[in-house]
Parts: C-alpha cells; sequence; structure tokens
C-alpha cells in the first residue's frame, strides 16, 4: 500500500518477483499501481529532458522543438534497447522494469513532437486507422500469456495506438475515427482513469469471495459492469468535487494541503497495518523454533507429539512463503533463460565429506534439509541448480521448444561436479507427474549419469521427486480449514517408486523415498507439524524443508558409509 502511494510499487513487486500474469501468486488490490508508478517516475525525468532541450536549443542552430525530439528518439532506442536484452534474461523483472518501459512513453513525445508537422492523404489515415483498431483488439487475442513481455512485443499494442494517433480525425464515413469518436465511447474515455484505478481491487475483490483463480464468463461481466459503475460514481463526486473545490484555490499551499490531505491518511492505514503485521511474523518465528510447537516432518518420528501437539497458526504465513523461501536461495539458482553455472559453497573446504547439491527446482527445495545436516556435522555442501531443468543429458523441451539453456547447463555442471569429485551428489531419483495422472517416471538420462559417477567413483542419493497438488497451498491454506488443504498422492505419484525395478543395476546410488512423511495414509497434507508444506503446489517452504533434516540425516549417513558422528 504504501509503495502503491509513493510511486514504487513497479520496484516493489519487480524485488519481490512477482509475477504479475500468474495465477499461483496472491495479488494485492492495489498491484495495478506499478504502472502509475512508472508513470510517475517518467514525469521526475521529463522536466530534466526539457531543460537539456532549453539549453541545447539555446546554443546551437536547431529548435527547441526538434532537441524535444530528438531526446526523445534517444530515450526511446535506449530504453527499448534494454527492454528487449532484459526480457529476454528475465521478462518478470522487465515488465516492472522502469528503464525498459520508457520507450513507451517516449514514443508518445515522438509523437506529440511530430504529429503537428505531418500532413496524410485521406485515404492513408483512414486505412492506418483501421489498422491500429484492429492490431490494438487482435493483441488481447492473439499474444499468448506466457510471451516474454514487453520486449519488442510490446511495440504490438503501442505501435497500433500510434497509428490510430496519426489517423487522427479523417471525417470519413467508413474511418475508424467515426466509431471511436461515438458519444457512448468518448463518455467511457473520460472514466478510463478512473476504470483503471477501480477494475483491479474489484476483481481481487471477486475472486477472493468466489474462490475462483479466473473469472467466469458472467463474473467477468460483474466485474466490469461494477467497475465502470464506480469509475462514473468517483469521476463525478471525487475528481469533479475536487476541480472545483480548487478552482479558485491556486495557491502552492492549498494544493500541497490537497495532497497532504490525501496522502497522510493512506500512509498512516499503511505504516499501522504493516506494523501490525510484521509484529505477528516476528512472534511466530519466534514460536517456530521451539520443536515441541513446531515439529514439522519430526512430528512422525514422535507419537506423543503428534496426539498433543496443539493447533498454532502456520509457519512460515502464508502470504509470505514463496517469497521469503525463494529468497534464501534466489541468488545460488540459474534462471530458466541463463546457461550459467553457479555453485555456491557452505561449510569448511576442508571438511571430511563433501556434498553436492544438483538439479531442478524439486532438487533445490531440499537445500534447507541439507545446509542442517551438513551444518551439524561440520561437512561441506555445494549447491548447483536450475530452475525448470532436470539433471540429465537428454534433450529437455519448454513450451514445446527445445530447451537448450537447459542442454548447455547440464554439460557444464556435469564437468563441474566431475572436477569438485565429491564424497556424495544429491539429486533426484523420479519426476511426479504434472498433469495430474500418476504417471511417475525415471527421466531418460538419470541412469546414464549415475553410471558416469560410478565410473568416477562417486556415489549418488537419489531421492524420489515430491507430489504435484493442483492447488496452491498457501492459498487454500489461507482460506480454508487445513483439512480442507489435501491431495491424494495418486494423483502425481505412482503406486511405488519406480527407480524399484531399476535400483539394482547402481551399486553407487542409494534410493530414498520420504513419501510417508509427505502423504501418510495416501494423503498429501499441507501442513504438517505447524508448518507450511509448500508454498505454492509443489515445491516445500524453507520451514518445512529444514524440518526434514532429521528425517533424511541416517539416509546421508548410509550413502556416506558414516553410522556414527565424526569427531
Amino acid at each position: 500500500m504504501i509503495s502503491s502511494a509513493l510511486y514504487y510499487a513497479n520496484w516493489h513487486l519487480a524485488f519481490g518477483a512477482v509475477d504479475y500474469l500468474a495465477d499461483n501468486n496472491t495479488a494485492s488490490p492495489v498491484q495495478h499501481f506499478w504502472s502509475l508508478a512508472v508513470q510517475g517516475q517518467f514525469y521526475l525525468l521529463w522536466p530534466f529532458v526539457v531543460l537539456g532541450a532549453a539549453i541545447l536549443a539555446s546554443r546551437t542552430a536547431w529548435s527547441f522543438r526538434t532537441w524535444v525530439l530528438l531526446s526523445c528518439m534517444a530515450i526511446f532506442a535506449a530504453s527499448l534497447t534494454y527492454s528487449i536484452f532484459v526480457t529476454h534474461h528475465s521478462s518478470v523483472w522487465a515488465y516492472f522494469d522502469s528503464g525498459a518501459r520508457l520507450w513507451e512513453l517516449a514514443l508518445g513525445g515522438i509523437a506529440a513532437a511530430v504529429l503537428p508537422r505531418i500532413s496524410l492523404p485521406c485515404k492513408l489515415r483512414v486505412m492506418m486507422g483501421w489498422t491500429g483498431l484492429i492490431s490494438l483488439v487482435l493483441c488481447g487475442i492473439l499474444v499468448p500469456k506466457d510471451s516474454a513481455f514487453p520486449g519488442y512485443i510490446a511495440l504490438w499494442p503501442t505501435l497500433g495506438a500510434l497509428l490510430i494517433l496519426l489517423a487522427g480525425t479523417t471525417r470519413s464515413r467508413i474511418g475508424a475515427d467515426r466509431i471511436l469518436s461515438w458519444r457512448p465511447l468518448t463518455a467511457l474515455g473520460k472514466r478510463a482513469y478512473s476504470f483503471y484505478l477501480w477494475h483491479w481491487p474489484v476483481l481481487i475483490f471477486y475472486l477472493e469471495v468466489t474462490d475462483r483463480v479466473r473469472p467466469s464468463l458472467i463474473g467477468g461481466s460483474y466485474v466490469i459492469a461494477s467497475s465502470l459503475l464506480l469509475a462514473f460514481a468517483t469521476t463525478r463526486l471525487i475528481e469533479d468535487g475536487v476541480t472545483r473545490f480548487t478552482r479558485s484555490r491556486t495557491t502552492p499551499a492549498w494544493s500541497l494541503s490537497i495532497i497532504a490531505a490525501s496522502l497522510v491518511p493512506v500512509l498512516a492505514i499503511g505504516g499501522l497495518w504493516g506494523g501490525l503485521l510484521e509484529n505477528q511474523l516476528r512472534t511466530r518465528t519466534e514460536q517456530s523454533s521451539n520443536p515441541t510447537l513446531y515439529p514439522g516432518a519430526a512430528i512422525y518420528a514422535d507419537s506423543d507429539l503428534k496426539t498433543s501437539l496443539p493447533t498454532l497458526p502456520v509457519h512460515p504465513d502464508p502470504s509470505i512463503a514463496e517469497k521469503r523461501t525463494k529468497s534464501l536461495t534466489d541468488d545460488c539458482n540459474t534462471r530458466i533463460p541463463e546457461d550459467d553455472v553457479i555453485a555456491c559453497e557452505y561449510g569448511p573446504a576442508d571438511a571430511e565429506y563433501t556434498i553436492v547439491l544438483v538439479g531442478s527446482s524439486h532438487a533445490r527445495h531440499w537445500f534447507h534439509a541439507l545446509e542442517r545436516i551438513t551444518e551439524d556435522n561440520g561437512w561441506r555442501l555445494i549447491m548447483i541448480t536450475k530452475s525448470a531443468c532436470q539433471f540429465t543429458p537428454a534433450i529437455q523441451y519448454r513450451h514445446e521448444k527445445e530447451y537448450t539453456a537447459c542442454t548447455t547447463w547440464n554439460t557444464r555442471a556435469f564437468q563441474e561436479i566431475s572436477e569438485i569429485h565429491p564424497d556424495l551428489v544429491f539429486t533426484l531419483a523420479t519426476q511426479t507427474d504434472q498433469e495430474g495422472n500418476g504417471h511417475e517416471v525415471v527421466v531418460d538420462g538419470y541412469q546414464e549419469i549415475w553410471r558416469d559417477f560410478d565410473d568416477m567413483g562417486i556415489d549418488v542419493l537419489a531421492v524420489r521427486d515430491t507430489p504435484r497438488l493442483g492447488f496452491n497451498v498457501s492459498e487454500c491454506v489461507s482460506q480454508h480449514r487445513r483439512e480442507d488443504c489435501t491431495s491424494k498422492s495418486s494423483r502425481s505419484l505412482s503406486d511405488s517408486p519406480p527407480f524399484d525395478e531399476i535400483s539394482q543395476d547402481h551399486n553407487n546410488v542409494t534410493f530414498v523415498d520420504l513419501t510417508d512423511h509427505l502423504c501418510p495414509d495416501g494423503i498429501c497434507r499441507e501442513v504438517i507439524g505447524n508448518r507450511l508444506v509448500y508454498f505454492d503446489d509443489n515445491h516445500f517452504t524453507y520451514a518445512f524443508s529444514e524440518s526434514l533434516a532429521p528425517v533424511l540425516d541416517p539416509y546421508i549417513r548410509k550413502a556416506l558409509n558414516d553410522a556414527l558422528p565424526k569427531a
């Protein structure tokens, strides 16, 4: 709320790694203010652009308008180039990055400087008007949701809008402006800003009340109608009312008073609410360190604890579980578009044992359990992971295209591990079914890479993949009773581990199946020992992963042929 009021919401969302388009994010009702923040930041830059143009115009033969045009063109070119580059590497970050968005506003500046000097034939302007209007309509229909936006794809809607501006008022019976100047549409246009402010909180309220991920056709109609009514009311009562009130009050003091009257209550309420939440989170974090109150997976090792455990607020809080979990290892993980190997080391370099954790995000979420085990024993842990990339030499695909970054990363990761030559490689043994049909498999290439490690004298601990539940656990636990947030293990797991049939073929591999600690009796529970198990539908929270350390420790020792703790 505070970031929205102070016009830096885009950076707040960017650093929080929020995917504005994702279905599994719990969205803020003022999250859409990020675009207003980008505009506000541009307005802070604009006076300096104008001042620079004025100074250059006074010292050269070129006019002020020409220098403004050249400045806008320079900003446009630099920002668009940067946008294409950063979108390729991290589209979520680029979506909120002001630098990747400035070119869109600079394009408007170019249009403002050029339009008065352009005179085009009527027939050409009619064609441009329709081309622009049709392109805007088709943009929302044809551009896939998972497109790398903004980047060059954002040229589609922006150039469409520019064509409509260039077409202008043709006064032709067949011109697009005949429709666009229709009185009901112009009335809507006058309320567009208010509609934008209302549509998102109304949508979030609807989704919260109906417990839906996206609105139905009828529900979407209700959202649009409600937003329009609120937009008309807001324009009439607030915008027009403030205008009438301030028409005769134009002094700086009055302006500052109105700003303060609007801003101070928002900041005060936001600060108080934020402080309350922070205090609750601090108290919960302190309680979570008590193993008798928040045992997590360890609850299955103590029958007395299981029967006497009080029901407490889950840890971590569902609202921060994803952000907190990801932030702890984000710097040590290779993102989807990248292929460089990032190897993060923990523990002494001369430790008795070295363990390498390698694989996809489903390997990565075991990090907190392994970190606790290696830290308690003075061992060395090296983390090498990449999002959505199985550790295998086999070719993989993403969105029906060859995932070349994954192939390159796997080659480099294997070479890195070969040079480290650890005592143990911790990785996945299977991949659970993402479609919910219970088709769990040993991924192509897994056995090949295990044999390669065997030839090098490196042992492997291969853990069975974790279940995929098919719904966002954080949202479910926030909105429903815990007992309502369960799923059958058969949805994504086979009746028995697929590696049972091949285990005898790999003497250097210790296979581990901890499904009984996740889904006892075939039911996967989303809160175990008062700890939130998943932050989405298939990834452990850091708190639950850490609680798996006592459960996983004996298997690690077995794989290292180390029955007793070393002195």
